[in-house]
């Protein structure tokens, strides 16, 4: 496991409380700058003189790389170093490949289908990561060459299956889930804890054929979340793979970051002059509640979305980043006014607090808006449309 600043400077001068605490001859102004420092891999250890052995075989341990990272075709699967996510993040999301069999008879209609496969998570597009092509000897030159440059067009990562076997990848068939469950758990764990190299290659589960699709669906789900560094189906099911699609994207977001939308303005509804006008942040999760409700609405609308550093309106406001000199700047950055004839900006109900400044930092910079007080959750808005509006 990788050291933190804290079990680093435990070791040091000044934890101890020694004679050469804090002498700065590192070149860092106390014990626990180096030991910080050291953490993040910013410091090299040999710049203190007094780091004991102990300290110096634990830190050496734990730079060791814990799981390879391995690139396939611009995909890059494994280099993870923690057994849960909340300890630092998860690097790499678990990579869902299908394998292709070019001599089945409807080879060429399965192609198609993985390969236009995608969806949208998050304002990203998200398609399968990889189709690995089993007997490709099968394929006609020209059915190959036409196979090949499909992918290319479409953006589609593709490779034969006597490439994909070569790779330093170890390969698990699932045949039992007991078992394929406990096998991930201890070389993650070997990998992780012991720095053992003999088990630090990525790990690829294979399933069977014709599986049972609620049965796969579930397996794949937990593999996702313990251990695997990619899955590789025989089967393709869309409404199944979007799923699990969405349940990596929840696994692989890093909790140290805020997800966040583009600050702009959007459109529901084929918006124009008369629209309804909302106001956010750009915290993802608000947005992504707030735009189902205006997209179920029967009226069309803009939603204004500030930038708020990935912060939910409330935190972004106790910490200045949503002013109402920042919606100012955002009305006039994008010329707002000169778009709309409506004049009435709906904010969300835990900002009430805000409608008087909002309306005199608007009216001084020479803009006629009215601030709108709205709802709280966003489940309400259809509701306060038509009683209010």
């Amino acid at each position: 496991m990788e050291l933190s600043g804290l079990q680093i400077f435990k070791y040091l001068p000044a934890a101890k409380k020694t004679e050469n605490a804090n002498c700065k001859q590192c070149g860092c102004p106390t014990c626990m700058a180096f030991a910080l420092k050291l953490a993040k891999g910013t410091e090299k250890i040999e710049n203190c003189k007094y780091v004991p052995d102990e300290l110096k075989n634990i830190y050496e341990k734990s730079r060791k790389i814990s799981q390879k990272t391995v690139e396939i075709k611009g995909l890059k699967t494994g280099g993870e170093n923690v057994l849960a996510r909340h300890e630092k993040t998860f690097i790499n999301p678990t990579a869902l490949c299908v394998l292709l069999d070019c001599e089945d008879l409807d080879f060429q209609k399965k192609f198609e289908d993985v390969k236009d496969f995608e969806i949208c998570i998050l304002n990203k597009t998200k398609k399968i990561d990889l189709i690995v092509l089993k007997n490709s000897d099968s394929l006609t030159k020209e059915v190959k060459i036409t196979t090949i440059s499909a992918c290319k067009e479409n953006d589609t990562r593709l490779i034969l299956w006597d490439e994909f076997e070569k790779l330093p990848i170890k390969i698990i068939k699932d045949e039992n889930f007991s078992k394929t469950a406990n096998e991930l758990k201890f070389i993650r764990e070997k990998a992780i804890k012991e720095k053992d190299e003999n088990y630090s290659n990525p790990v690829c589960v294979h399933f069977s054929k014709y599986q049972n699709s609620d049965d796969l669906c579930a397996k794949a789900a937990f593999y996702i979340c313990k251990y695997a560094n990619m899955l590789l189906f025989e089967n393709f099911d869309g409404a199944m793979f979007s799923s699990l699609l969405m349940l990596r994207e929840n696994i692989f977001t890093d909790p140290q970051k805020p997800l966040k939308v583009e600050s702009k303005i959007y459109e529901f509804n084929d918006a124009d002059e008369n629209s309804l006008i909302f106001l956010t942040t750009n915290f993802a999760l608000t947005f992504f509640a707030v735009a189902n409700e205006l997209e179920k609405l029967d009226r069309s609308s803009y939603l204004i979305v500030t930038p708020a550093d990935g912060m939910s309106v409330l935190t972004a406001w106790s910490a200045e980043k949503f002013t109402a000199r920042m919606v100012v700047q955002m009305l006039q950055k994008t010329n707002f006014s000169q778009k709309v004839k409506n004049r009435k900006i709906i904010i969300p109900g835990l900002l009430s607090h805000m409608k008087k400044e909002l309306e005199t930092e608007i009216k001084s910079a020479g803009l006629d808006f009215e601030i709108v007080v709205g709802t709280v959750d966003a489940c309400e808005i259809a509701d306060f449309v038509k009683s209010t509006l």
